[in-house]
């Protein structure tokens, strides 16, 4: 519905323009906003009209007249002026505030839809019909991006978004809980993945540098129809999930690149278990002091280059050796080898599924 203060800024608007004072009205008689000080003796005024079947009614120099919705009266106008001319504005009042209840029921209808569209609330039928009725073109291409404010979900988030993208583009914006906000994008021919990641970049730099957000952006794979937006929306969910387990560095994580992550994600915890329990034996991943770890990472990431890791660690490739040889010793993995490097590494990752799964308990 209308919030008062839109119907407030718009008759004050006219207010200004047309010198004719306008009050709004609920069927009651309370007052919804006007430009004029409301006495008493109009709300008996009013109620009786409601009830009335006539369109419009003149009392000495009030002009009152409804304001209706699809056939339902809404509220009740009244225009102070003596003539046709007060009586016009107040028409021209009535058609104003009528445009704005529709556009605000669309607007709050189309939200809901996409809300019950990303969850999975609608059935098949129910897409198309009410994409029909809201003017949501069917067989275009999208993608979900998921917006996390790592805080409440700030408005300031939505309004930032508001601003980048628009509906007339084909771009919709909703959210679905109070941590995220969601951008359901309309491609154009031609863009693909590449320019999703981009777009997604931008939105981290614009809410860093106009509202100081920290957030994190994902973003699942294209879909070329409109019932497939949920499917886009749930690989977004696992990808901002994936990411913070085991990209933690990183600000934008897209579905389509998420890696062995994802497969381990979507691991049982139990076959976890096993597997953490076979590698590490009566060892554990937390047993392993911060500088094993590091050096650990460090070599990993160096495509198991000993030289270059001892110069990025800054000490002498003696002492990398060293260090190495003695994980080798205590979890019998030789990370300088291909497939120990491999094993280690997955297990590593599985520690870190299995801490964010311990933090979920809690």
């Amino acid at each position: 519905m209308v919030s008062s203060q839109i119907i407030r800024t718009s008759i004050e608007e006219l207010h200004a323009i047309t010198k004719v004072d306008l009050g709004v009205f609920d069927l009651n008689g309370v007052e919804v906003a006007s430009t004029f000080e409301v006495e008493s003796r109009n709300s008996g005024l009013i109620t009786d009209f409601a009830a009335s079947p006539a369109d419009s009614q003149v009392i000495g120099s009030e002009h009152l007249l409804k304001i209706r919705d699809e056939g339902e009266l809404m509220y009740v106008l009244v225009a102070r002026g003596s003539g046709d001319e007060a009586y016009m504005i107040g028409k021209i009042a009535v058609s104003q505030i009528q445009n704005l209840i529709v556009a605000y029921k669309e607007r709050f209808d189309r939200n809901n839809f996409f809300q019950n569209l990303l969850l999975d609330n609608l059935l098949l039928v129910d897409i198309y019909n009410r994409a029909k009725k809201l003017h949501v073109e069917v067989a275009v291409p999208r993608a979900v991006l998921l917006v996390e404010t790592r805080t409440e979900r700030d408005a300031t988030a939505s309004e930032l978004l508001s601003g980048m993208f628009s509906s007339q583009s084909g771009d919709y914006i909703t959210a679905v809980d109070e941590s995220s906000v969601i951008l359901i994008k309309s491609l154009k021919n031609g863009e693909g993945y590449e320019e999703i990641e981009q777009m997604a970049h931008t939105i981290v730099d614009m809410m860093n540098m106009e509202a100081m957000l920290n957030v994190r952006v994902a973003y699942g794979t294209i879909v070329s129809e409109l019932k497939d937006v949920s499917k886009s929306y749930k690989e977004a969910k696992m990808a901002l999930d994936v990411g913070k387990i085991f990209y933690v560095e990183k600000k934008v994580d897209a579905y389509n690149t998420l890696g062995i992550g994802r497969l381990i994600y979507q691991l049982p915890v139990n076959l976890c278990k096993i597997f953490i329990e076979e590698i590490f034996k009566d060892k554990t991943a937390l047993d392993f002091d911060d500088e094993t770890l590091t050096t650990i990472n460090k070599f990993l990431e160096n495509n198991l280059n000993v030289s270059e890791t001892s110069r990025q660690l800054f000490v002498h490739r003696n002492t990398l050796v060293y260090r190495i040889e003695k994980l080798e010793k205590s979890t019998g993995l030789d990370i300088r080898t291909f497939d120990d490097a491999l094993t280690f590494k997955i297990a590593l990752m599985v520690v870190n599924y299995m801490k964010y799964l311990d933090t979920l308990q809690y």
